[in-house]
């Protein structure tokens, strides 16, 4: 009977130990990364109203990978002003491309939170 309490005692032990160190041994989560798909094939990009159109899409997207922040917190509002403004320039560097291809395409904008 003793040698049956001792085995169920370490038993107990072990698999305590195990799932204290579970979360030691896990990978750090990566941040969640926020993407928008803003499709252009609806859109003449040989005209103004067509790069117009265009622009509003990105911004609104870029607002989309990028907002979240507390009114309160300036700091962030900072980093979500600084995020808008590097997700814009990257998607704004494919406008030409896709203007050049006269196919249309799509443009992903993304962001980590």
């Amino acid at each position: 009977m003793k040698q049956t309490l001792k085995i169920i005692a370490v038993s107990a032990l072990a698999t305590a130990a195990l799932i204290k160190a579970v979360p030691a041994l896990s990978e750090p989560v990566p941040a969640e990364l926020n993407v928008s798909v803003v499709r252009t094939g609806d859109l003449n990009l040989s005209t103004g109203e067509g790069q117009r159109r265009l622009q509003q899409r990105l911004v609104t997207a870029a607002h989309a990978v990028c907002d979240g922040a507390s009114a309160a917190d300036l700091r962030a509002q900072n980093a979500e002003r600084q995020c808008r403004d590097e997700v814009l320039a990257a998607a704004r560097s494919r406008v030409g491309e896709i203007v050049a291809d006269k196919k249309g395409g799509s443009i992903i904008l993304a962001a980590n939170k």
